[in-house]
């Protein structure tokens, strides 16, 4: 009974609410064509900045390609790294025991030094020798015991000098060990300054691209969504659709009959609306896409100045700002001052007059 009564009121609304004002002139042929021209020539300009892009994703490709090998570079500078400062830890572990030989054969090439300034004692062999000299066989002893004496001295001094040498080898392989890290560690420095560098570049490219893509396929899209538009109001203003009807008028008209279904937040149909999902699902009636938020419904068309209202337009409720979230209400003009909305949570969709204090403009969709 309820579903028969806001039935019969939609009725009794359309026929009482229809403004005997022109319905907007449906658009011509011409316009149609014009329509689809312009969306065919953005469709070649997207097509010849998609083969550039194309282009560009490459250079970036190849840009990806070269931030890799960077930082390969420098992973591998850092192994080269901790390898050269393994082979200089070893080289100073060599030299420290080269400088102990070193000290060692020097103490014993001291104590000859030391042996040598304290004289020749009694028990000198070479003294010996000279006390034994009518003994042939001690004197041969004593010559050969001198003889191993010397050998030994030699030895000593032999031994020094090699661990001499051994130093300064490695004293060198050590100094070069600690060069080679210092120059390799530089190296690591630069390719890690290098990569970094050109994954900024990348970031950069990469955005300016992302923006370009993102530009030109809006231009595209609305331009063809304009030359659909403009078609379908075509068909429709040909086939006559609901007597003849603007499409404000059929907009307007399928809003009525949705009278006395309960408002619900976030809601667009088909039982419950909120206010623009209600103004949303008029317009899609007419094959016209608005978004289901008062934000971009307000930017859907042009704006039309309060003494020119037809119905179908859209009226919108709540202050002007930089902020479109100030737009907090929307409702369908029907006619003699009246419109078609979803008030808010617990009411349901009904006529209400426009002229409140807070209403801010109206848009004509497109």
């Amino acid at each position: 009974m309820r579903a028969f009564r806001a039935g019969l009121l939609a009725c009794c609304l359309i026929v009482t609410l229809c403004s005997p004002v022109a319905a907007d002139p449906s658009p011509s042929s011409r316009d149609v064509k014009k329509a689809r021209q312009n969306a065919q020539e953005r469709s070649k300009e997207l097509g010849a900045t998609t083969a550039k892009l194309a282009t560009a994703q490459s250079r970036l490709d190849q840009l990806a390609g070269e931030v890799e090998r960077l930082v390969e570079a420098y992973n591998g500078e850092i192994v080269r790294l901790r390898h050269a400062e393994q082979a200089h830890e070893q080289a100073r572990t060599r030299l420290a025991a080269a400088d102990a030989e070193v000290e060692r054969a020097r103490q014993d090439v001291a104590l000859l030094a030391a042996e040598s300034y304290t004289g020749l004692g009694p028990m000198d062999p070479l003294v010996a020798m000279i006390i034994d000299q009518g003994d042939a066989d001690g004197f041969l002893h004593r010559a050969g015991v001198l003889g191993q004496l010397r050998g030994e001295r030699a030895a000593i001094l032999g031994r020094m000098r090699d661990a001499q040498e051994v130093v300064a080898i490695l004293r060198t392989q050590a100094a070069n060990a600690y060069s080679a890290q210092q120059a390799i560690s530089e190296r690591a420095e630069q390719a890690k300054l290098a990569a970094e560098a050109a994954v900024a570049r990348q970031r950069r490219e990469t955005k300016g691209l992302r923006a370009q893509t993102e530009r030109l396929q809006r231009e595209v899209d609305a331009a063809r969504s304009r030359a659909e538009r403009l078609a379908r109001r075509r068909a429709l203003s040909l086939a006559g659709l609901a007597g003849g009807s603007a499409m404000g008028d059929v907009a307007a008209n399928w809003a009525l009959t949705q009278l006395g279904k309960p408002y619900v937040w976030a809601a667009d149909g088909p039982r419950t609306y909120d206010c623009s999902g209600l103004t949303m699902r008029a317009w899609e009636k007419v094959g016209v896409q608005i978004d289901h938020w008062t934000g971009t419904q307000w930017t859907s068309g042009p704006h039309v100045p309060l003494d020119q209202l037809r119905r179908g337009d859209l009226l919108f409720f709540g202050h002007l700002s930089s902020d479109p979230g100030t737009i907090h209400h929307v409702g369908i003009y029907v006619g003699r001052g009246q419109m078609v909305h979803a008030p808010q949570t617990g009411d349901v969709v009904r006529v209400s007059s426009i002229w409140r204090g807070d209403l801010v403009g109206a848009t004509r969709p497109r």
